[in-house]
């Protein structure tokens, strides 16, 4: 099946750490790669160098050297905290396959002289580092999830409680669309955009079977034109976006600023098992590029670019021979997620490379 060219490779990142001629690995580097290791596998049809040209994500360019584009931290040896700071590369510049030494190297940037002083150079990755540059190449294509990044996927039992919501529309009206009034109760905190949310079904843990969070359906925006000044009275707002129409008891949340995140997919510091909770607008399966939720958040260690497998849960079953005894059939891997926004005991995730439709209940860990 197609590569899907949205996440991972950072083959690239680390290797700006120095110029292509001084990149010979140290000792220890070496002692942390293991080229024989089942996720560091290079493709056999693996190309000698690749040019990058605008357009180009991390996660594509690391499909055309390696089997399993999630294993570059054995193949940079990278420290957590490069992984959550990491360098960028550009169009021009070149990765090159050493196949001596089983790494990734990136070369200098076509036309650069490679002048200037080491110190000089050191200054110029810092300042790659630490700002944001727009003609880098990134880690995932951002348009891809972008929109699921600031709308209120998943919201807590607490924030269903308190949050202001839509006591009424204009009159005469059931719901209300875009440039429509609309009438709203609750505590605003200053506030004045909000996200306009549903909420929809709760989410449970396919282990435990207790709720774990709460799936909302965003409906648009609206901004609070006129305040109320006490509880007794309703603040007046006018709805700028509407995905769908909004009508009494629909809730509301301060429309939350993106922050710009380079994508750095990496395996789980520690070994995770994870269970499919739902798929995104209430679908009994999903494909490659649609989005899921897993029962993991921040609380198990999980953060934005942890790389999980896919497997079908193997299910129990009796022996045909012996009616007493009950075997678990193994769980058989078919895919692999992407988890970009995490909440405390849930994330969500996009489906990539997989070779079979995802279901709730399947079984989503480390990969192997």
């Amino acid at each position: 099946m197609k590569k899907f060219s949205t996440a991972i490779i950072v083959l690239a990142l680390a290797a700006a750490f120095l110029p292509l001629s001084a990149q010979a690995a140290t000792p220890a580097e070496e002692a942390r790669v293991d080229p024989n290791s089942v996720q560091c596998t290079f493709r056999q049809d693996a190309p000698d160098q690749h040019v990058v040209v605008r357009g180009d994500t991390l996660w594509g360019i690391s499909g055309q050297f390696l089997e399993h584009p999630w294993c570059w931290p054995q193949v940079w040896g990278l420290n957590q905290d490069q992984i959550k700071n990491p360098h960028w590369i550009y169009p021009g510049q070149i990765v090159y396959f050493d196949r001596a030494a089983g790494r990734l190297r990136l070369g200098t940037p076509i036309g650069d002289s490679g002048g200037g002083s080491a110190s000089d150079q050191s200054v110029q990755r810092h300042v790659r580092t630490q700002g944001l540059d727009v003609q880098a190449i990134p880690s995932i294509p951002a348009n891809v999830i972008e929109p699921y990044l600031s709308k209120p996927l998943i919201v807590t039992e607490t924030e269903l409680d308190t949050a202001p919501h839509l006591i009424a529309t204009e009159e005469g009206h059931v719901n209300a669309g875009k440039g429509e009034k609309a009438y709203v109760r609750g505590d605003l905190k200053g506030e004045t955009l909000f996200q306009v949310f549903r909420p929809s079904h709760p989410l449970k843990d396919p282990a435990t079977q207790k709720v774990i969070a709460y799936e909302a359906v965003y409906l648009g925006t609206l901004r609070i034109t006129r305040p109320s000044k006490n509880d007794d009275t309703a603040s007046v707002a006018e709805i700028t976006e509407a995905k769908e129409e909004m009508g009494a008891g629909d809730r509301l949340l301060p429309v939350p600023i993106t922050p710009f995140i380079n994508y750095v997919p990496h395996s789980p510091s520690s070994p995770l098992t994870s269970r499919v909770v739902s798929i995104y607008e209430g679908v009994s399966n999903a494909g490659q590029n649609q989005i899921v939720s897993v029962n993991v958040g921040k609380k198990n260690g999980v953060d934005i670019g942890t790389v999980l497998q896919l497997y079908r849960f193997g299910p129990t079953i009796v022996d045909p021979s012996d009616k007493k005894k009950s075997i678990k059939l193994p769980d058989e891997e078919y895919g692999t997620l992407f988890v970009f926004r995490v909440f405390d005991n849930i994330s969500y995730a996009l489906i990539m490379e997989v070779r079979n439709s995802v279901e709730v209940g399947d079984v989503a860990k480390t990969p192997e």
